[in-house]
């Protein structure tokens, strides 16, 4: 199904501001009344001087013209008071429409990614989704600015002037108004050939964007396999293809303002000829004359402007194509269902033949069927790429199973509110990430509502309170970007540490330990038994001497649970578990 013009759908989104629209094109056709008004005054000042008659200086009767004099300059500072007072209003509502729509298309488009499945961002580059929310919002914002009011006078110049020409010399009006058919039709011609330019423009901005966040996110990578040279090859490539692709936009759009020019020359110089001729035959007045001189500029020249306004308005319309998309992009997981009282939560989890596939990939599972008491301590064990961190994954909701249910306390998860199910669990990856921020407000990340004694107790549990107390300025030390300021294993702590202070009913922790030393990892150990009571935990490990106090340990390989049974048990049975546990610990 074909979409809709990018400018549609930019004003049905922005239909509940039509009347801030509507009151700043008012105020822009206002400004250009009173804009041309002092061309036409000047006409009259000449017919004045020249003994010739005023039609609208009749109404004071008799008059010296000197007295019409001080009536024409009281008219004008007037009409410049106006003029000035709509250029005033018509900036206030056109500025103040481009903040508020480009502040709400960032917001709902951001809005919208938050609530998209993980898939979506498996197929995007961070950079170019910064691309679209920032560069490409702030494009409509720079038309938005300007170009709509541009767009609007030109509009009523050739309307407000036309009907002046024409009721000055009829004759004079068609031949001055002849080029503008076909500056339009130039004008229509270069915005056909534009939009598919200006597009391919705002696609390299975006690939361009997303290989410098890449990049600058890998700078480590980078110095360290000394791929500097490499790398700033690899920008200049990305670099030169944006330029190409801007230097043939800017080719075409440049081509258009010498053809306005020349078609503007013929307007004008019909005008000075034949109007010329006709105030020497005394067949038209002087002072009209000269009106028709100055308003033939007035009328044609702006409409130089009309090749920047186009190409102001392909770029907005290419980048605003781009944000429209993301905001209607489907959101495959629905974000409304049943609420989730924490006190109601007992914890019991049960996957039911629950099967799943990334896309383009064989399945990560393939009929899992478990469960999980209440309040019990549960492991998923087994070789890199056998499911366990996917099983994760869903019961968070990050994505849904292809088929197959998962069950918390007898109902099917899908049922749920996403955020309220979220809310229930504490997660800690093995990919731990910390915000540009405080160690403390990492830490109340989930809750920021908690108390200083509150984080710092859960900074004890979770073994972080010794090296916090070390930094310069203790919990309130800036992380940096990522937590880059940190060492893994500190990382890995201060997000155990947000998991204990959330004090969630379910706690997933997924290679919550893979980052630390053996005696950090003992000592959060027995951190960890004191933090799992009372609540359902879900352990993913590599490290087996992490789970062996786990009620039930869950063995998978390929996508299905292959054993099952406690730590003693599964040694007993001299399985797939026992021969990892005999690779470990040496045996």
């Amino acid at each position: 199904m074909k979409r809709a013009s990018p400018l549609r759908r930019l004003l049905a989104y922005a239909a509940r501001h039509r009347r801030t629209v509507y009151l700043a094109s008012l105020c822009s056709f206002l400004n250009k009344v009173f804009d041309i008004a002092p061309e036409i005054l000047i006409g009259m000042a000449v017919n004045l001087v020249t003994g010739a008659p005023v039609p609208l200086l009749r109404f004071l009767g008799p008059v010296h013209p000197f007295t019409g004099l001080y009536a024409l300059a009281a008219l004008t500072l007037v009409i410049w008071v106006l003029e000035s007072t709509f250029e005033f209003l018509y900036e206030v509502q056109w500025r103040g429409l481009a903040q508020t729509v480009q502040h709400e298309l960032r917001l709902d488009a951001y809005g919208r990614l938050q609530k998209l499945d993980m898939a979506f961002f498996e197929d995007r580059s961070t950079g170019g989704l910064v691309a679209t929310l920032n560069d490409d919002v702030n494009q409509l914002e720079r038309f938005l600015n300007g170009g709509a009011n541009m767009m609007i006078q030109v509009l009523s110049t050739v309307v407000l002037v036309g009907g002046v020409f024409f009721y000055i010399s009829p004759k004079v009006a068609v031949l001055a108004m002849l080029p503008i058919p076909f500056i339009l039709a130039g004008a229509f011609f270069y915005q056909f050939r534009l939009e598919p330019l200006y597009a391919g423009v705002r696609e390299q901005a975006s690939a361009i964007a997303s290989r410098l966040s890449n990049n600058i996110s890998g700078i480590a990578t980078i110095k360290s396999y000394t791929a500097e040279e490499r790398e700033l090859e690899a920008i200049r490539a990305e670099s030169l293809a944006y330029t190409a692709a801007n230097t043939k936009a800017i080719k075409v759009s440049a081509a258009f303002i010498p053809i306005i020019r020349m078609a503007i020359l013929g307007g004008f110089l019909a005008t000075l000829v034949v109007g010329g001729k006709a105030a020497l035959a005394g067949t038209l007045g002087v002072g009209s004359f000269s009106v028709l001189v100055f308003l033939t500029q007035r009328l044609l020249w702006p409409l130089t402007g009309l090749a920047e306004t186009v190409d102001m308005y392909q770029r907005a319309m290419a980048s605003t194509a781009r944000v429209l998309d993301l905001l209607e992009t489907p959101v495959s997981l629905a974000h409304e269902g049943k609420a989730l009282p924490r006190a109601a939560i007992k914890g019991e989890i049960r996957f039911d033949g629950v099967t799943f596939s990334y896309p383009g990939r064989k399945p990560a599972l393939n009929g899992v069927s478990l469960t999980i008491p209440a309040g019990a301590t549960a492991a998923f064990v087994g070789a890199t790429g056998s499911g366990k961190t996917t099983l994760t994954k869903l019961l968070l909701r990050f994505y849904d199973p292809t088929s197959g249910v998962i069950l918390l306390d007898g109902q099917d998860i899908r049922g749920f509110d996403p955020r309220e199910l979220r809310r229930a669990i504490g997660f800690v990856s093995q990919d731990t990430f910390l915000f540009h921020g405080t160690a403390r407000e990492n830490i109340s990340y989930g809750d920021p509502s908690k108390s200083a004694a509150q984080v710092e107790a859960a900074a004890r549990t979770a073994e972080a309170a010794e090296f916090l107390d070390a930094l310069p300025q203790g919990y309130d030390t800036v992380v940096g970007e990522r937590g880059q300021k940190l060492s893994g294993g500190q990382r890995q702590r201060l997000a155990i540490a947000r998991a204990v202070l959330k004090d969630p009913p379910i706690l997933i922790l997924d290679e919550a330990t893979s980052a630390v030393d053996n005696e950090t990892e003992a000592a959060i150990q027995k951190s960890l038994d004191r933090i799992v009571v009372g609540r359902t935990t879900i352990m993913v490990a590599h490290r087996l001497s992490t789970i062996v106090k786990a009620g039930r340990i869950f063995v998978l390989d390929e996508g299905r649970v292959v054993e099952s049974g406690t730590h003693a048990e599964l040694i007993a049975k001299a399985g797939p578990y026992a021969d990892l546990w005999r690779v470990q610990t040496g045996a």
